[in-house]
């Protein structure tokens, strides 16, 4: 399936600028621009780095290696509403993998992928620390726990509803 890219605008451009700026112009707090980079697009724009680079007056290269070793950071569009299943051992043994096949299902779209619309992303994490109610997802800030099937279609239905 091909992901529709999201190609950023000039003013896009200078919102990114304006993120930026708010951080001294400092290696150190390259981590930290990158990421409030991530929480304003949902991911972290080529152009983006570029102004980036040139702010800090560091190669791109470095930046892009720093956005992919952390997992939490992504070069690609994210989906407005972010799924994260928790597959930790209490959330398997409670059935984790098969409310990740029924998302998988109900979205047409597998693990680490994003919806064509842009509307979902699904990502999976080692325990998320709700084990007393497992199996557990999260969409954005959001926890849902003691999950079934039918459950994650009722949930979805809610937010494709937004």
């Amino acid at each position: 399936m091909d992901m529709v890219q999201k190609e950023i605008t000039r003013d896009d451009s200078l919102c990114a600028k304006e993120v930026i700026e708010q951080h001294p112009r400092e290696e150190r707090y390259t981590l930290a621009i990158l990421q409030d980079i991530q929480r304003k697009y949902k991911y972290i724009p080529r152009e983006a780095l570029e102004t980036l680079a040139e702010y800090l007056n560091t190669p791109v290269s470095r930046l892009y290696g720093m956005a992919t070793f952390y997992k939490a950071l992504s070069l690609t569009p994210k989906g407005k509403n972010i799924i994260t299943v928790c597959d930790g051992t209490a959330c398997h043994v409670a059935g984790s993998m098969i409310v990740l096949d029924e998302l998988e299902k109900n979205l047409g779209i597998k693990a680490g992928q994003t919806t064509e619309d842009l509307k979902f992303s699904i990502n999976t994490v080692n325990c998320i620390g709700c084990c007393a109610i497992a199996p557990v997802m999260m969409i954005n800030e959001r926890y849902y726990g003691n999950l079934t099937p039918k459950m994650v279609k009722e949930i979805l239905d809610e937010y494709r509803g937004e």
